[in-house]
């Protein structure tokens, strides 16, 4: 059948294994068990208001919680709401994000932040419908919003809860896809408290990846990161500082400001930041 599930991202067939109410109970009691004794004190979860919720989800799209947190942090000092964030300019936003990589969220983050201000009047949507629609948000992360959020029961799957049912369900198998987990975690939700159990999955699931061969490497949607240095994300980040602390720089200026990298492609790349709309250009200069 198709998939009907809130926010799973996933449109192809769903494969069914169907788990008994004492095998869901004791599942459920395994992850809760763990999560009661080593459950992780995170600055969205003590505070979990929608924007708060938001700000992480956005800043934990491809990076660690503990590299996220100072970030975190920081960026809401900065920016208390929504309100605060949406009247920011580029560069402010953009200096706030330096450090964390992958600036395109910040972007994203920052018209997600206009968007809700002008439209929403500064208040985060709870539908997943409606959130998937602004920048940046896929169906899982919008689902996750909701999730914490809104204590809505979505379903949804990111890496580290991939990494728990492939562990407990998929032990021999291989190429572990979506479609294959997506009932389980519909099956074994806590849809009494969604936010409390989603959070304790993924605990339990960066505990699972510490102390056993990721289990996530079995999964059919498995990608290995390729290296950082040298490449373009590299050049990306660095052209990015750059452009942000001087205000305006000249393509000459930015090509010899920049040592070890080719000049075409230290243009080329900053070129495409401009279309991305990370940078602008005017009169052939740079500006953040």
């Amino acid at each position: 059948m198709r998939c009907d599930f809130v926010g799973c991202g996933y449109s192809g067939k769903i494969e069914h294994m169907t788990l008994s109410a004492a095998e869901v109970k004791k599942f459920q009691r395994t992850v809760y068990e763990y999560y009661r004794a080593h459950g992780r004190i995170l600055p969205w979860r003590t505070r979990p208001t929608p924007y708060r919720v938001l700000v992480s989800e956005i800043m934990l799209q491809q990076t660690q919680v503990d590299r996220a947190i100072p970030f975190f942090n920081s960026f809401l000092r900065i920016f208390p709401t929504v309100r605060a964030l949406a009247r920011a300019s580029r560069r402010q936003v953009l200096a706030a994000w330096q450090g964390l990589g992958y600036n395109r969220r910040a972007l994203y983050l920052w018209q997600c932040a206009q968007i809700i201000a002008k439209e929403y009047g500064g208040n985060v949507p709870a539908d997943p419908e409606v959130l998937v629609r602004l920048p940046g948000i896929g169906p899982a992360t919008a689902a996750s919003i909701a999730a914490f959020a809104y204590n809505a029961p979505t379903v949804f799957i990111e890496t580290n809860i991939r990494s728990v049912f492939i562990h407990h369900f998929f032990r021999r198998a291989r190429r572990v896809s979506d479609a294959r987990i997506l009932p389980l975690v519909a099956q074994t939700l806590d849809r009494a408290y969604p936010a409390r159990w989603y959070g304790a999955l993924m605990d339990y699931g960066v505990f699972l990846k510490k102390n056993y061969k990721n289990p996530s490497r079995k999964s059919a949607h498995h990608v290995r990161q390729k290296p950082f240095a040298g490449s373009r994300r590299q050049l990306r980040g660095i052209i990015l500082a750059l452009v942000i602390k001087r205000g305006t720089v000249t393509p000459a200026a930015l090509a010899t400001g920049i040592t070890g990298w080719e000049r075409d492609r230290v243009i080329a790349t900053a070129d495409g930041l401009v279309v991305e709309g990370l940078l602008k250009k005017r009169n052939g200069c740079y500006r953040a």
